[in-house]
């Protein structure tokens, strides 16, 4: 069996914004704690990503001990509290999950608008703490998994093999290379063959394993610089990484990272430098 080792831990406190890079991360069942806590919404409750704004990218993000702090140059910063649950209500989707989430008010609402040059306004919302996301996927990422506002899975693990492969192609191509966080992964292991993350059932250390779903299938944010929110004229890397991995049965959708869920091990800490197991198929 393969020994892998973790070589990167990242959380989004706000769904579409700048992660954080960790030394350390507390496992929990809806993936590593602070993660995706938040998500920006249209007035009608429309989810946002940098599929309709780019410039997400550029709102940088920070945790203290009360919440998370936005900050975006030309703009300066604002503070979001964890606590704040006594705004409006307000329904949206995620991927199909319908959410039942709280306003967290009107100034963070013009930062961002004003922020992210919105000609409509803004909302930044969290999950209602008495509602549970139910999940869309049950048959591939079971029936008990459940998130705040990632995509889809609690966790996705990236391997650093695949993105030298894919960065390999694009360099023969006269393409440039891309870095690891145009995938967005929480978790990345150095250890495995390209791409061979699709094949593991799971992975574990003495402490925590988690147990891998199904391949993510990527979408144009991987063409999005997270530097400077440009997107690349020609749709790269989606369209080398679509010749190169495809989404099973959909050769037209690149695939990159696997979905995960723990399967034992909440409260525990993940930590760079772990040494884990890979658990074969």
């Amino acid at each position: 069996m393969s020994q892998l080792k973790i070589t990167g831990l990242n959380i989004y406190p706000v769904k579409a914004m700048k992660g954080i890079a960790l030394d350390q991360a507390r496992l929990t069942a809806t993936g590593l704690h602070n993660d995706r806590l938040w998500m920006v919404v249209r007035a009608n409750g429309r989810f946002v990503t940098q599929r309709d704004i780019p410039q997400l990218a550029l709102v940088h993000t920070s945790l203290n001990e009360d919440g998370v702090v936005l900050s975006m140059a030309g703009h300066g910063s604002i503070a979001v509290p964890f606590n704040l649950f006594d705004g409006a209500s307000i329904e949206t989707e995620v991927w199909g999950d319908v959410c039942k989430t709280v306003d967290q008010g009107e100034d963070i609402s013009r930062w961002l608008t004003r922020a992210l040059g919105s000609e409509s306004p803004l909302r930044l919302v969290r999950m209602n703490p008495e509602f549970t996301r139910p999940q869309n996927h049950a048959e591939i990422l079971g029936e008990e998994t459940t998130t705040e506002f990632a995509d889809a899975a609690p966790y996705l693990v990236a391997n650093e093999a695949s993105l030298d492969r894919l960065n390999s192609e694009l360099e023969s191509s006269s393409l440039r290379r891309v870095p690891m966080n145009r995938f967005r992964p929480n978790i990345v292991v150095q250890g495995l063959e390209p791409f061979a993350e699709h094949e593991l059932a799971g992975m574990k250390a003495d402490h925590y394993q988690l147990k891998l779903r199904a391949p993510c299938e990527r979408c144009v944010v991987t063409t999005i610089d997270q530097d400077t929110a440009e997107k690349d004229p020609h749709r790269q890397p989606f369209k080398t990484l679509a010749t190169i991995n495809p989404m099973p049965g959909n050769e037209k959708a690149p695939a990159f990272a696997q979905y995960a869920t723990l399967e034992r091990g909440a409260g525990q800490y993940m930590e760079l430098g772990d040494r884990i197991e890979a658990l074969p198929q």
